[in-house]
C-alpha cells in the first residue's frame, strides 16, 4: 500500500491507496450501511442515484449495503438478494453510476444468523449455535456441516453475482450483524467440533468464506473482511480476538484490507451508530490495534463529521482509511469541499440519529435530518416556475434558513428577516442543553449557505403585515415557529415554567423539581441533565411507560439512563399531573398512576414542563387572503421536529 501524502489541506485524506487490483482515489470510504430503498429484494433506481450521488461528490470508495447470501436469512422486508441471479441488472446500474463519476465500489456479502427472525421467511434461522439473540429471542437451529458447506457455496454464489454486476470488489461482513461473527464469538458458537472451541477453530468458517470469495472474484476484484474488534457484550469478541483473527486473514493470502467496527447490532447497537453524546473518533483504538498487527490497509471508524478529524486519524496512524456515512449522508459533497479546503463549507453530521438510524428502524427508507434531498436522490427537481423572484423569508430558525438557502441557491433574490438578536430558532436553544452542543452545527451551516448564496440576512427585524406591504415581495415564506403552550392544570403560578424558559436561561430552578415529560424525546431529559449538574433534586415524570420514549430510536437511550443514574434523577412513569396549588413558595403536584388509578401528591420547589406548543401563525393569518404567494412552513404550520422544517423549507423554495 501507499503512503504517499498528497499537497493540500488535508494531503492524507486526498492520497490515493492501491488495494489489491484497485486504486483509490483518496482515503474517504462511505461505508455500508443499510438504507431499505429495495423493492421485492431487488436494488432500485434509488440505490444508483444515492450511490452515485456520493461518487460525484468524491468519495473514494463506497460499500453497498449488505446482500444476503442465502434464502434462510431475512431480517428485515427491505434486505437485497444476493443470491437470486435477478439482482444482477440491479446491480449494474449501480455499478455503472458510481463509475460514471469516477467511483470505486464494493458489494457487501452477509448472512445475519441467529440476528433476525423467521416472520419473512417461514424458515428457522441459522446459527453457529441454537443460542438466541437477546433482542430478537428466536432460538435458531445450529448448523449442521453439510449446511455450512451450502453457506459457503452461498456467499461465493453471491461475489460471482456481483463480478457479473460490475462491482469493483466484494466485502465481507464479520462484524455487528453476521452469522461469521456468531461463529468467531465464543458467547454464541459452543460447537465442539472444528467449527468450535479454539479461536483458530472458530475462525475456520471465515477462511472458508473468504478463500471461497476469492476463487469466485478472481484476482481482478478485491475482497475486503469488515471485522468486529470490540463487541461490548459479555461473551463477545475482544480486541485481542479481533487482532489474532485479523493476522489469521492476512495470512490467508486472500484479502486485500480490513474493515472494523464496534458494538454488536442488537445488544450494543448505540456503539455501532453513537450519538453526538459520544466522542469523536470513540472507536479508532479497534483499527489502531490491528493496523499494529497486520500490513493490510485497515478503515478506521467512529464518528467523523469533519475532514479534519478523518484527517488527524490519517496523520496518527490509527487507519489508512477512513469510514465516513452519516457525514456523507448529510452532506454527498463531504469528500470533494474537503479536498478543495472548503472546510466551513460541509455540512456537518449532527449524529441526532432521527432520519437516518431511528427513520430504517422504522422500516423506512433512509433520510436526514438537515439534508432534504438524502433518500430522494433519484428525484429530479423541477426548474423554478417563475425565475428571479423577490422573495421574503420571515423567520430564522432551520425552516427558513433552509427555505432562503434553497430559494436562493436557485435564482432567487431572497430577504431573510429574524426578529431575534441570532438566528437558528429553537434549535439554538436545544444546542444549549448538556451533550447536545452539536445541533447548532445545522443552523450554523444553513446560515453559511444563506450567506454563500446571496441571501440579505438581517436580524432583530419585526415583519406584520404592514411591512409585507410596504416591501411588496412576489413571495411570502412564513416560517415563524411555535410558542410554548400552559397546560390547563398549571394555572397561573409562576413557579410552573416551559423548558425553553430554562434553556433560553430566564429562570433557574433549584431545589426539588418535577420535570413533565408530555414529549417523549429529549426537551425533558436535556433539560433534567442541566439542573441534575446545577445541583437541583430532579425527578421525570411522564404519562408514558419510559421517559424519553423515543431516544430508543436514536440510540440515546442508553447515554440518558447512565447520565440520570449518575446524577441521582429519579422518574415517574405511567403518571399524569392533574393540578397544582402553590402554598408557602412551593407546588403541592396533584399525581395520577393511570395503570392503577392510584392519586397522590408530590410537594417541589418548581415544576418544569416539556409539553406541546402552539404556532406562531399571526403572520399567515393577516396575509393569507392577500394578494402575495405566500406559504407557511415548519412550526408555523403545527409544532413537529427539526426534519418537518428543514424538508418543508426545501419544499418551499422549490415550489416558488
Amino acid at each position: 500500500m501507499s503512503e504517499t501524502c498528497s499537497a493540500g489541506p488535508h494531503p492524507r485524506l486526498a492520497a490515493p491507496l492501491r488495494l489489491g487490483p484497485v486504486t483509490l482515489r483518496n482515503r474517504v470510504v462511505f461505508s455500508a450501511h443499510l438504507t431499505n430503498f429495495a423493492e421485492d429484494g431487488l436494488p432500485t433506481a434509488q440505490h444508483a442515484a444515492y450511490y452515485a450521488a456520493r461518487a460525484g461528490g468524491g468519495a473514494g470508495l463506497i460499500v453497498s449495503e449488505e446482500h444476503t447470501v442465502h434464502p434462510t436469512d431475512r431480517p428485515y422486508e427491505k434486505l437485497i438478494r444476493g443470491y437470486d441471479p435477478a439482482v444482477v441488472p440491479g446491480y449494474r446500474r449501480i455499478t455503472d453510476a458510481v463509475h460514471a463519476r469516477g467511483g470505486r465500489i464494493f458489494a457487501q456479502l452477509n448472512h445475519n444468523g441467529a440476528q433476525g427472525c423467521g416472520m419473512y421467511t417461514g424458515l428457522p434461522l441459522w446459527a453457529p449455535s441454537a443460542v438466541p439473540d437477546p433482542l430478537f429471542r428466536e432460538v435458531p437451529k445450529a448448523l449442521e456441516e453439510h449446511e455450512i458447506r451450502d453457506l459457503v457455496e452461498g456467499y461465493a454464489r453471491v461475489a460471482e453475482h456481483c463480478r457479473a454486476g460490475g462491482f469493483d470488489g466484494v466485502e465481507l461482513q464479520c462484524s455487528q450483524a453476521s452469522i461469521v461473527r456468531q461463529f468467531l464469538s465464543p458467547g454464541t458458537n459452543l460447537r465442539t467440533d472444528r467449527y468450535g472451541g479454539p479461536l483458530r477453530n472458530r475462525a475456520r468458517f471465515l477462511l472458508e468464506v473468504v478463500g471461497a470469495l476469492r476463487a469466485a472474484v478472481g484476482s481482478d476484484l478485491v475482497v475486503g473482511v469488515r471485522l468486529s474488534g470490540h463487541d461490548g457484550t459479555d461473551g463477545g469478541i475482544t480486541l485481542d480476538d479481533a487482532v489474532a483473527v485479523a493476522a489469521m486473514i492476512e495470512d490467508s493470502g486472500h484479502v486485500d484490507y480490513l474493515n472494523t467496527s464496534i458494538g454488536v447490532a442488537t445488544e450494543t447497537l448505540h456503539l455501532i451508530e453513537a450519538s453526538m453524546a459520544t466522542p469523536h473518533g470513540y472507536a479508532l483504538f479497534v483499527p489502531d490495534a490491528i493496523r499494529r498487527r497486520v500490513r493490510l490497509p485497515v478503515v478506521g471508524v467512529g464518528r467523523f463529521t469533519t475532514p479534519t478529524q478523518a484527517e488527524a486519524a490519517l496523520a496518527e496512524g490509527r487507519c489508512d482509511l477512513v469510514g465516513v456515512v452519516r457525514g456523507q449522508i448529510a452532506d454527498p459533497d463531504f469528500a470533494a469541499k474537503a479536498l478543495a479546503g472548503d472546510d466551513e463549507a460541509v455540512r456537518p453530521c449532527l449524529a441526532c440519529n432521527q432520519e437516518c438510524i431511528g427513520r430504517v428502524g422504522l422500516g423506512r427508507w433512509i433520510g436526514c435530518v438537515e439534508n432534504p434531498r438524502a433518500g430522494r436522490e433519484a428525484q429530479l427537481l423541477p426548474d423554478p416556475a417563475v425565475p428571479g423572484r423577490r422573495v421574503l423569508v420571515v423567520g430564522g430558525g432551520p425552516a427558513g434558513l433552509r427555505a432562503a438557502a434553497t430559494a436562493a441557491q436557485r435564482g432567487h433574490r431572497v430577504t431573510l428577516c429574524e426578529r431575534t438578536p441570532a438566528l437558528g430558532g429553537q434549535i439554538r436553544t436545544a444546542a444549549t442543553a448538556p451533550g447536545r452542543g452539536e445541533l447548532a452545527g445545522m443552523v450554523d451551516s444553513l446560515e453559511v449557505e444563506c450567506r454563500r448564496a446571496g441571501v440579505d440576512v438581517r436580524i432583530g427585524v419585526h415583519v406584520d403585515a404592514a411591512f409585507v406591504q410596504e416591501h411588496r415581495p412576489d413571495a411570502v415564506v412564513v416560517a415563524t415557529g411555535a410558542r410554548p403552550r400552559r397546560p390547563d392544570w398549571a394555572g397561573d403560578t409562576a413557579l410552573v415554567v416551559d423548558v425553553r424558559d430554562v434553556l433560553d436561561g430566564r429562570v433557574s430552578p433549584q431545589g426539588d423539581v418535577l420535570v413533565v415529560d408530555d414529549l417523549g424525546f429529549h426537551q425533558a431529559t436535556s433539560v433534567a441533565a442541566l439542573l441534575a449538574g446545577r445541583g437541583a433534586a430532579v425527578t421525570v415524570c411522564t404519562a408514558g411507560m419510559i421517559v424519553g420514549q423515543d431516544l430508543g430510536l436514536t440510540l440515546d437511550m442508553e447515554s440518558w439512563t447512565r447520565r440520570a443514574h449518575a446524577e441521582g434523577i429519579a422518574q415517574l412513569t405511567d403518571t399524569l399531573v392533574t393540578a397544582v396549588t402553590e402554598t408557602g413558595g412551593r407546588l403541592d403536584v396533584a399525581l395520577w398512576h393511570h395503570p392503577t388509578a392510584v392519586a397522590h401528591t408530590r410537594t417541589v420547589d418548581a415544576v418544569v414542563v416539556a409539553t406541546h406548543q402552539d404556532p406562531v401563525d399571526d403572520l399567515w393569518v393577516a396575509l393569507r387572503d392577500s394578494a402575495f404567494h405566500v406559504v407557511r412552513i415548519g412550526d408555523a404550520v403545527t409544532p413537529r421536529r427539526a426534519h418537518a422544517a428543514i424538508v418543508e423549507g426545501e419544499r418551499a423554495a422549490v415550489g416558488l
